[in-house]
């Protein structure tokens, strides 16, 4: 298997994952807290695709979707592009309504697009590239898409318990 096509594996796994998670429930499920420290469905899924669009974006050069897309305005929010819900207090959390699920999924799949577009380029010397010196060790490109993928993966499962609390279970 070639670096991008495992990549794109492991990527591809997210944006069906996230699907799961939100498809076919309404505004009220979406925006469930089980306690008011949570983060809701809608939320996380809205989170799993910020993180995408940012971090791809940084490491590809491009403008986030956020910010140059509809998508901010489709969802009710504002396009700051260094909004992606790190740091949220749960007042922060609640601002984030999701009313329906198409709209966060829409961005999602647009993000998901841009990604698997971008992990086609890769080669393996490009994961050795030292994206974060800040660190010690230094942080490459491939352990930096690790970890944004393991985020990714783990926001989409806890959105999938979210719905079976809610008496939705998914296939997951």
């Amino acid at each position: 298997m070639e670096i991008p096509d495992l990549m794109r594996e492991l990527y591809g796994r997210i944006a069906p994952l996230s699907r799961e998670a939100v498809q076919d429930l309404d505004a009220e499920a979406l925006n469930y807290r089980p306690t008011p420290e949570s983060n809701h469905l809608g939320w996380l899924i809205w989170h799993v695709a910020r993180v995408l669009d940012h971090q791809i974006c940084e490491q590809s050069g491009t403008t986030q979707l956020w910010v140059d897309g509809e998508w901010a305005g489709r969802l009710g929010m504002t396009a700051d592009a260094d909004d992606l819900g790190f740091g949220h207090t749960p007042e922060q959390v609640a601002a984030v309504r999701i009313e329906k699920a198409g709209d966060v999924l829409d961005y999602l799949d647009a993000v998901d697009a841009r990604t698997r577009e971008y992990l086609g380029s890769l080669s393996a010397a490009d994961l050795d590239r030292i994206v974060d010196a800040s660190w010690d060790p230094p942080v490459s490109l491939g352990v930096r898409l690790v970890s944004v993928a393991d985020d990714c993966l783990q926001h989409a499962g806890q959105a999938n318990y979210l719905r079976g609390l809610l008496g939705h279970p998914g296939k997951y």
